[in-house]
């Protein structure tokens, strides 16, 4: 390899080690990773399960009153969306556009 190469590989790997934050190796020889999403307690972890069932019940039906019918049964769109935005790679779209610039 090239003295240039080299470097454009020891950079790559350092900017992995800086940006490839999102997916974490699971522990077992799988190679399968883990995303993790931050929440308050198991009723929160339940409210954005249900409000995701019940959000894609809604795509797939477009009927609203079998979803929504009882009381506090409607959709936190809010906590669906904040649980979407943690896991966005923000951090691994950063490292691609700094690919782009080492490349």
């Amino acid at each position: 390899m090239e003295t240039n190469e080299i470097e454009i590989v020891k950079n790559l790997k350092r900017l992995t080690a800086l940006h490839f934050r999102t997916l974490k190796p699971a522990n077992d020889e799988s190679k399968n990773y883990i995303a993790q999403i931050e929440v308050l307690n198991y009723l929160e972890l339940g409210c954005v399960i249900t409000d995701m069932l019940k959000l894609c019940i809604l795509a797939l039906d477009h009927d609203m009153h079998n979803v929504a019918e009882k009381k506090n049964q409607s959709i936190n769109v809010s906590l669906v969306l904040e649980t979407v935005l943690q896991m966005f790679p923000l951090s691994e779209m950063e490292f691609l556009s700094c690919i782009g610039e080492v490349c």
